[in-house]
């Protein structure tokens, strides 16, 4: 089947207004939805490369080794709709496991990026409809009419633990949003990391390969290409960390001096030691996502680890 153009939900651009009113807050923060331009995408694809970042391959090898199980609770004839879609990679392990798909809606923020994969993928799988959707999906979007017009089981596929950047309250929000795309009976297909010890989670973000340094200093990059502004990256230095507290890592630019740097014609000051919180990753046991989705109203059916019990898919099913 030919593969659609991207349906354009809306202009998922709020970058210039989140950027200008994340600099003038105290903390500084940027929300992470916007580390994915075209080469924070590459970047985000190499981390997942390294052999720190434990999280894709633990999920790979859990999705491998039961995607036709996943596929068997699931039943034939499903809509999948993939949030974060990025290089439609994981889909592809379940796509061989599942029966008589008839469409794939991946929907990403990065615009080039979603057309560069939806293109290869509807070469190696031309037996269903392909229908992009570029949009922010942590905000309210519509499905193409095409898709929305298809009489089938719904399932959102959020890989990647995704939901773990969001605060608690904000993942409940997205789930119930999840709920009322795919309700009556459907799915959400999700990924989870969950809580284990501390060394383990500092590596994972702090790659011995400065991977993951360089794709937080990407967003500084962005913003001076596309908001014309001036900082300097070599004086703005990458941490990240585990906060206990919060069971979550903590990613950020830390200003190594002080300085004055200006984004779109406003200035902005930062002291030595201050910080642009860019991204949490929250990481969750079991029985509190349960409880979170359960707030959310879906019901877990399924869940499965890796072998060192580091990550989770779980499934949920909407009554």
């Amino acid at each position: 089947m030919p593969l659609h153009d991207a349906y354009q939900h809306q202009e998922a651009d709020g970058f210039k207004q989140d950027v200008l009113t994340g600099l003038a807050s105290l903390p500084k923060s940027i929300p992470p939805k916007y580390f994915y331009d075209e080469r924070g995408s590459q970047l985000f694809a190499e981390i997942c490369r390294q052999p720190e970042y434990y999280l894709t391959n633990s999920e790979v090898k859990i999705l491998q080794e039961n995607a036709e199980e996943m596929a068997d609770r699931i039943g034939p004839g499903a809509l999948f709709i993939e949030y974060g879609s990025g290089a439609s990679e994981k889909i592809r392990i379940l796509l061989n496991a599942l029966q008589d798909m008839v469409a794939y809606v991946p929907v990403d923020i990065s615009k080039e990026y979603l057309q560069q994969a939806t293109q290869k993928l509807a070469v190696d799988y031309p037996q269903f409809k392909i229908l992009p959707v570029y949009a922010d999906y942590t905000h309210e979007f519509a499905l193409p009419p095409i898709a929305a017009a298809i009489d089938a089981t719904k399932v959102v596929f959020l890989p990647g633990s995704t939901v773990g950047n969001l605060e608690p309250m904000d993942a409940r929000a997205l789930l119930e949003s999840i709920r009322t795309v795919v309700q009556p009976h459907g799915f959400l297909l999700i990924g989870v990391d969950v809580t284990k010890e501390k060394h383990i989670l500092d590596c994972a973000y702090n790659d011995a390969a400065g991977v993951t340094a360089e794709f937080n200093k990407n967003l500084l990059s962005r913003i001076n290409r596309e908001l014309d502004g001036s900082f300097d990256l070599d004086t703005f230095l990458h941490r990240a960390f585990f906060n206990q507290d919060l069971n979550r890592i903590e990613m950020h630019l830390v200003s190594e001096k002080d300085q004055f740097v200006s984004v779109a014609n406003q200035r902005f000051r930062f002291h030595k030691g201050e910080s642009i919180h860019t991204e949490n990753s929250y990481k969750y046991p079991l029985e509190e996502f349960r409880q979170l989705a359960a707030q959310a109203g879906m019901k877990r059916v399924a869940y499965w680890l890796d072998s060192q019990g580091w990550f989770s898919v779980q499934l949920f099913q909407v009554g």
